[in-house]
């Protein structure tokens, strides 16, 4: 029986419309680098941003966040540093993030 525990998927979108404010610089070079910082400890393994080919409305970016487990994203979350992940958010964008955790098929 294998025990061994997979890694877990979070994606974090921003929807928005073509004049949303999304500072892709800042998010890139200044806020995933906090993420994983504040939240590398708790089992943040890696992050991945994305953004579309050609300006549309619709999805405005996507991070790809790979968890160790469950537990790690649990932890993450609910971490005394969170609160400053948060905060961070309205320096790139004033778009509310929507996490959806991703399974593979």
């Amino acid at each position: 029986m294998n025990t061994q525990v997979s890694p877990v998927v979070v994606y974090v979108t921003y929807q928005g419309a073509l004049q949303d404010h999304f500072d892709r610089d800042y998010y890139v070079k200044a806020h995933l680098p906090l993420v994983m910082k504040a939240w590398n400890q708790y089992g943040l393994l890696s992050l991945n941003a994305f953004f579309p080919a050609i300006a549309q409305k619709g999805t405005l970016a996507i991070c790809e966040c790979v968890f160790q487990d469950d537990q790690a994203i649990q932890a993450a979350f609910a971490s005394p540093e969170a609160s400053a992940v948060m905060a961070d958010v309205p320096r790139f964008t004033a778009i509310a993030p929507t996490r959806v955790r991703a399974t593979a098929l």
